[in-house]
C-alpha cells in the first residue's frame, strides 16, 4: 500500500530552503573559523612567539590562554584532526540548534581554557582547539538526551557515531594530550546545554497517512463500543391502563376445547 508523507502543520517548500539556509550558514561559519586557525598557524610556522598566548596552568600571565589558546597549534597533525572535527560538529550544532550554539560558544572558549589552567601541570603549555570542540560534542550528545525531538536525537546519534570516543579523552590517556582541556570543554558542553535547551524551539513532528487512519479506527471502534444513550433505547414493555400489575410479554389464554 502506497502511504506518502503527510507533511507536518506549517511545513512547506519556504521552511524546506530555511533549513537548507541553516545548515549551508553553520557550515560556512565553521569553515570560516577553520580558516583562521590555519592562518595563525600559518603565523605561527614564520617563527613568532605564540607561548605567551597559551595556558599556562596555575600562573597569573597564562590566564591570557583563554582567548588564545584556541587559535594555536603544535602540528599540521593537530591543526587537521581539530579542523575535521569543527566542520562537522561545527555544523552540526550550528543547525539544529543555532541560538543555542552561539550563546555556547562563549562558555565552551573559556571552560577549555580554565579546565587546562586549573588541571594542568605547572610548566606546562596547553594550546588548540580540542577543548572547543569536544564543548561541541558533548553539548549536541546532552541536548539530544534532554529534547528527545527527532531532529536533537538524530544530531545527538551523529555526534556519538563520529565522536564518542571524547567520552573517553577527557582522562589521561596519552602523553602530549592535554586532557584537561577536553574535560573543561566538555564540563562547559554540559553546562551549556543544561542551560540553552530551551533556546531554540523544537521542530514541528512530521505526520504520515497511516498515523490519521490509525485513529479514524480508533474513534470507529469507540462509537461502535460507546453504549446508547437511554433515550435511544426501546422501550419493551408498557404498563396496562387499569391493572395493577404490569406485563412483560402477553399471554394468549388457552382453550379448554383446543387438544393441543
Amino acid at each position: 500500500m502506497d502511504t506518502p508523507n503527510v507533511p507536518a502543520t506549517g511545513a512547506s517548500p519556504a521552511n524546506d530552503r530555511s533549513d537548507r539556509n541553516r545548515v549551508l550558514r553553520a557550515f560556512n561559519l565553521s569553515l570560516g573559523f577553520v580558516l583562521l586557525l590555519v592562518a595563525v598557524f600559518a603565523v605561527q610556522s614564520s617563527g613568532w612567539d605564540w607561548r605567551a598566548w597559551s595556558v599556562a596552568p596555575l600562573e597569573a600571565k597564562g590566564l591570557w590562554g583563554l582567548l588564545g589558546a584556541p587559535l594555536l597549534h603544535g602540528s599540521i597533525e593537530h591543526l587537521g584532526a581539530n579542523a575535521v572535527a569543527l566542520l562537522i560538529l561545527g555544523t552540526l550544532a550550528g543547525s539544529v540548534y543555532p541560538k543555542a550554539t552561539v550563546r555556547a560558544l562563549p562558555l565552551l572558549w573559556a571552560g577549555s581554557g580554565l579546565g587546562a589552567w586549573l588541571l594542568g601541570e605547572p610548566g606546562s603549555h596547553h594550546l588548540g582547539a580540542s577543548g572547543v570542540t569536544h564543548g561541541l560534542m558533548f553539548l549536541v550528545f546532552v541536548l539530544g538526551l534532554l529534547r528527545r525531538d527527532r531532529p536533537a536525537i538524530a544530531a545527538g546519534m551523529i555526534a556519538f557515531l563520529f565522536y564518542g570516543s571524547m567520552l573517553i579523552t577527557i582522562l589521561p590517556h596519552e602523553p602530549g594530550v592535554s586532557w584537561q582541556s577536553h574535560m573543561g570543554g566538555a564540563a562547559a558542553g554540559v553546562i551549556a546545554a543544561l542551560m540553552f535547551r530551551h533556546a531554540d524551539p523544537m521542530a514541528p513532528r512530521k505526520r504520515y497517512s497511516w498515523e490519521d487512519e490509525e485513529e479514524d479506527e480508533v474513534l470507529a471502534d469507540a462509537d461502535e463500543l460507546e453504549p446508547p444513550s437511554p433515550r435511544q433505547v426501546p422501550v419493551l414493555w408498557q404498563p396496562r391502563e387499569g391493572r395493577d400489575y404490569e406485563v412483560v410479554v402477553p399471554l394468549r389464554r388457552r382453550d379448554p376445547n383446543d387438544p393441543a
